[in-house]
């Protein structure tokens, strides 16, 4: 893909398969600047994990669980 957008589909589609922490890992080391463009879906865990988590909620739950 060569770092572009992909162009077909409109919904998102999968970058890591793997656990919450692995990807929450994997979110912290993209360039802040493109992070706004990122996303986790998953099966939520309430209260601080719901089905699609923005990159400022990753972000948080990220300081909360010490990724960083």
């Amino acid at each position: 893909m060569d770092h572009e957008r992909r162009a077909e589909g409109t919904g998102p589609y999968l970058l890591v398969d793997g656990t919450l922490g692995e990807y929450i890992r994997e979110f912290m080391v993209k360039p802040t600047a493109l992070r706004h463009l990122y996303e986790i879906h998953t099966a939520p865990q309430p209260p601080l994990v719901s089905a699609v988590m923005s990159g400022e909620h990753i972000i948080e739950l990220a300081r909360l669980r010490d990724f960083l």
